[in-house]
């Protein structure tokens, strides 16, 4: 095999990437703390909460749930971590592409990046269904009604397929996508502001249904059984049922991911990356594990699978308008999840084509605005069409095991980074390595196998497709590749 396959970035000049050259185009550096520190809640407090949190209870772990969210925090504990210390140290746009690149070299980085185009691709059209079903319950409540989604029925290759056409979906993306060519700033500051929304609106539950309770001990424990029995099929209930939940709630935490994907808009990327990965992802994880706590202790869990869950929970309570609010809080924050999804897919997009494996494209910028219009556009098409045609449980899924293998990547690479340059500034650094590394790979690698045998068929499909670009494009247009047979012979092996 040609060892060409595993060319690297020149870890110094990749770090000189980071610094903006004069006279050259390049992402617009707007994004402060408080920013990325709201980018990265912005997209993990959202679907999680307000919509996969009852469906994972209802179809997989119960109350339990709970454990799911400590198992998926945990998880994501770790390779936030590792996560930190590549942001300090790579501060450029790309995300787990790019620190795959500078440790694992190409082929690796191909199949990361063109797994970031899975995860955030499908986690966009996820939140757009769950977005479309919140709607649709805030019409309802107020005597509003929206056109039915229209629905088909036929047959393929045997099989009956029945398709939702949810126009709701694919019209709110294309809405995001529009404020996304704008430019990152005015993006930033609408995620600000709709995530002290939507965290407010999380508090206001977490307090009412606490309060509830207290005063309303007599009514039924629904946390009794607390870990369902097993129905027999493995996933469905008990401990099987729990690292199922955890795979598939996973697929709320990729909120810190994406904000490394902003780390050539942001500020001082060395000093703030570390602060709005880590930071986000601990006040979410503590939210996360006291709304699945009180929601399931509100409402039997087979009730929860439903597009709303949380506005069922508020509805128990009995103030109606705290669950006027609930419901715009949720509108709201799924609208800024959507809104980080596309800003890291359309990033990840970026970087892989200024190293020439995408066409170029996709790393065209705007004059006035400075961001990547062009692959904007044609990201949110895309993910238009899948909010609009795939069913909620596959998108889901497919979101977590994309985010699963993104961070396996990530924790190799930063033990592989310790031993191979050693040397190297960090300004944050991972502890316990290579303890923590490992920890984050085999609690990942869990969470991977737990979840369905369609989802992991689905995933290989997706990379035989993405392997076919890399041999079929890539590889020919790849400027690292380029550079390396221009300075010496090609050097072959076994």
């Amino acid at each position: 095999m040609s060892l060409r396959l595993f060319a690297r970035k020149d870890l110094p000049s990749l770090m000189r990437e980071a610094e903006d050259e004069p006279g050259v185009a390049s992402l617009r550096r707007a994004l402060g703390p408080l920013n990325l520190l709201t980018l990265g809640i912005g997209a993990i407090i959202g679907a999680g909460i307000f919509v996969i949190t009852g469906q994972a209870a209802a179809q997989f772990a119960g109350p339990a749930i709970v454990i799911s969210f400590v198992l998926a925090g945990t998880a994501c504990g770790f390779a936030g971590l590792c996560y930190a210390e590549f942001a300090s140290m790579i501060p450029i746009a790309g995300s787990a592409y790019t620190y795959s690149y500078a440790t694992l070299g190409e082929l690796t980085a191909w199949i990361i990046g063109w797994d970031l185009i899975l995860e955030y691709a499908f986690g966009a059209a996820t939140v757009a269904v769950g977005w479309s079903g919140h709607l649709r319950a805030f019409f309802h409540d107020i005597g509003w009604s929206l056109p039915a989604i229209p629905t088909s029925n036929f047959a393929l290759f045997g099989m009956a397929i029945h398709l939702k056409y949810d126009y709701v979906g694919f019209l709110v993306i294309l809405a995001i996508t529009t404020i996304l060519v704008i430019g990152i700033k005015e993006s930033a500051n609408f995620t600000t502001a709709i995530v002290i929304l939507k965290v407010a609106v999380v508090c206001m539950f977490i307090a009412l249904a606490t309060a509830f309770l207290m005063s309303h001990s007599w009514q039924p424990n629904h946390w009794h059984p607390f870990i369902p029995a097993n129905t027999g099929q493995r996933g469905q209930f008990g401990w099987s049922g729990i690292l199922r939940g955890a795979g598939v709630v996973f697929f709320a935490y990729i909120g810190f991911d994406a904000v490394s994907t902003a780390a050539q808009e942001a500020k001082n990327p060395k000093k703030d990356m570390p602060l709005g990965i880590l930071g986000s992802l601990v006040i979410c994880t503590v939210l996360y594990i006291l709304v699945s706590g009180l929601l399931t202790r509100l409402v039997p869990y087979a009730q929860l699978n439903v597009p709303d869950p949380v506005v069922v929970g508020i509805r128990t309570v009995g103030q109606p308008w705290a669950t006027f609010l609930v419901e715009l809080g949720a509108l709201g924050g799924l609208a800024t999840v959507m809104l980080v999804m596309l800003l890291g897919q359309s990033r990840v997009f970026y970087s892989m084509s200024r190293d020439g494996l995408l066409w170029p494209w996709a790393s065209k910028i705007h004059p006035r605005f400075r961001t990547p219009y062009i692959t904007s556009i044609v990201v949110g098409i895309f993910v238009a069409i899948l909010a609009t045609l795939i069913p909620l449980n596959i998108l889901d899924e497919m979101t977590s095991v994309g985010t699963l293998l993104a961070f396996v990547l990530v924790s190799l690479g930063v033990w592989v980074m310790r031993r191979t340059h050693p040397e190297l500034k960090r300004p944050f650094k991972t502890p316990l390595v290579p303890l923590v590394p490992i920890l984050s790979i085999l609690f990942c690698s869990v969470l991977i196998v737990s979840l369905s045998g369609w989802t992991l068929l689905r995933l290989i499909v997706w990379l035989i497709i993405g392997l076919a670009i890399y041999f079929g494009y890539g590889r020919k247009h790849s400027k690292v590749q380029i550079m390396n047979a221009a300075k010496a012979p090609l050097v072959t092996g076994d």
